[in-house]
């Protein structure tokens, strides 16, 4: 036990143990080295525990391991990847959440975290169903570009979500049943008014040869500002944004195409006015250099444009 000034810190190993119990005036909690996996429920409606880190070596956080912890505000686990259902769900001053190399978010695993502002997830795959939901103070989510799926209501009724920064991919938004209204991404999210794009999009664009093409390209990109700021039906904003996707993505497939043909054109004539030069010399030292920077998704994710 110490003391930070009036503020009493009593600080606990946790060694994953079978029938190892949390003392319950345990405030600190670190993991041992030899612990791979929180077990399911093992910090369940603990009531004092505030601080929780764990070594990288911990991949994973089972189910309901810290459900309903009241006072929880910090979590620190650097090399989890995987965090089930229920995980942290009902941790209402849970505000700094550390989670570099998580992939999988499982279904409510973070519902109802209140104090929860912003989270930043750069190696986030899939967020299932309800992962986000009634976090009514989170205002921005930043994905980075592994972002495969975000389920249905993912981020139901966080009505405080203003931004979200999500990859460029057709698939991202889980559309199934979207002709229901309550089983959209975003239902409830009334004040979701931005959205960027991450990922190399980007640098392709102010490489585009053609400054028509580029401002085509950034008002593209910059358009989904207004749209979702016009869209007054909450219900139905995870659709503006996979709509936008398709559009942009639809965009830069033409554009590239477009590219593709004049960099053709071109090399015919180079390789034409260079033909006294050795062809490996022209392949391997010329041609490089007129290559647009390459931002890479899978032509099929492109669908009907």
């Amino acid at each position: 036990m110490e003391s930070e000034g009036d503020i009493i810190i009593i600080r606990f190993i946790f060694r994953g143990e079978d029938g190892e119990v949390v003392p319950a005036d345990a405030t600190h909690v670190t993991v041992h080295e030899s612990v791979k996996v929180i077990p399911a429920e093992a910090f369940y409606e603990h009531q004092n525990i505030e601080e929780f880190e764990c070594h990288d070596g911990v991949e994973k956080v089972e189910e309901k391991a810290f459900y309903e912890c009241p006072s929880l505000r910090r979590v620190k686990m650097p090399g989890v990847k995987i965090v089930e259902e229920d995980a942290f769900a009902q941790c209402s001053v849970l505000a700094d959440v550390e989670c570099g190399k998580l992939e999988r978010i499982g279904v409510e695993a973070f519902v109802c975290c209140d104090s929860l502002r912003s989270i930043n997830l750069p190696s986030v795959k899939i967020v299932e169903k309800w992962a986000f939901s009634f976090c009514t103070g989170l205002t921005d989510v930043k994905f980075g570009d592994k972002l495969e799926r975000i389920e249905k209501w993912a981020f139901y009724d966080c009505k405080s979500l203003e931004r979200i920064a999500i990859p460029l991919s057709n698939h991202i938004i889980d559309d199934d049943d979207y002709d229901d209204y309550y089983c959209d991404v975003f239902t409830g999210c009334e004040n979701l008014k931005h959205a960027d794009l991450v990922g190399g999009v980007n640098e392709t664009i102010a490489a585009l040869p053609v400054d028509e093409w580029r401002n085509d390209m950034n008002a593209a990109i910059d358009a989904i500002n207004q749209i979702l700021l016009n869209t007054l039906d909450e219900g139905g904003k995870g659709r503006v944004v996979k709509r936008w996707i398709r559009s942009v993505l639809c965009k830069i497939v033409d554009y590239k195409q477009r590219h593709c043909n004049m960099l053709t054109e071109a090399t015919t004539t180079l390789v034409e006015e260079l033909a006294l030069l050795p062809q490996d010399i022209v392949i391997n030292n010329v041609l490089p250099f007129l290559k647009l920077p390459s931002f890479t998704f899978k032509v099929e994710e492109q669908g009907e444009c």
